[in-house]
């Protein structure tokens, strides 16, 4: 089956269909990858900053675009000053730094709910040419009545292929961010610990923070 035979078979709806699938698989396939990615960075960057009891949050990296980082960091060295209500802060900065996972979820959702009524379409279309040709003859073929409904009823199905597994999608990256979103708030908390008792101990260090230290987002 070639191409030509396989577009003569979903019609126009079932191609945008297949092009909205592929759209959807590569953002939750990205998204995936991209959150695991940040997740096992922020792990062995947090285990360095434990280690030193947060020194290591004091040195400023420029080229740490890791959005968990840079949440912690913000919300030690500029927010926490701003606000007692860290929760509210992280997250503030949470929209800011994953901004484009937010975006891709919100596409995702979008391919899970229009997909289903994209398949309606095409069955909706199908079945105007199905009957037009009844009422057009005389003595219809039962044979090509039952093939034109059953090419009809594809896109339907192509619409649950698509809506299904994007549904699932979107909902485990909603989990993995909230999951994100509870973490960022603890190690926070954590996190200023280290600095208020850094602070307390070593003078040299606060200088350095307000010499030195620069928050990783802008406003």
């Amino acid at each position: 089956m070639n191409l030509k035979e396989i577009y003569e078979l979903i019609g126009p709806v079932g191609a945008v269909l297949i092009v909205v699938g592929l759209v959807g698989s590569y953002l939750a396939l990205w998204n995936t990858f991209y959150l695991n990615k940040v997740w096992k960075q922020f792990k062995k960057e947090f285990a360095s900053m434990k280690k030193s009891k947060g020194k290591e949050l004091y040195k400023y990296k420029a080229d740490n675009n890791n959005p968990m980082i840079c949440i912690i960091r913000d919300i030690v060295f500029t927010h926490a000053f701003h606000s007692d209500d860290i929760r509210a802060e992280v997250a503030y900065l949470f929209h800011k730094n994953f901004k484009p996972i937010t975006n891709s979820l919100g596409w995702i959702k979008l391919i899970a709910a229009i997909s289903p009524l994209l398949g309606l379409l095409g069955t909706v279309l199908g079945m105007v040419t199905v009957f037009k040709t009844i009422a057009s003859s005389s003595s219809p073929d039962p044979t090509m009545l039952a093939g034109g409904i059953w090419e009809a009823l594809v896109t339907t199905v192509l619409g649950l292929i698509v809506a299904i597994p994007m549904l699932m999608a979107y909902y485990y990256l909603l989990l993995k961010m909230k999951g994100f979103r509870i973490e960022a708030v603890e190690h926070s908390y954590q996190a200023i610990e280290w600095i208020k008792q850094l602070d307390s101990k070593n003078e040299e260090l606060q200088n350095n923070l307000n010499n030195h230290v620069q928050p990783c987002t802008k406003d």
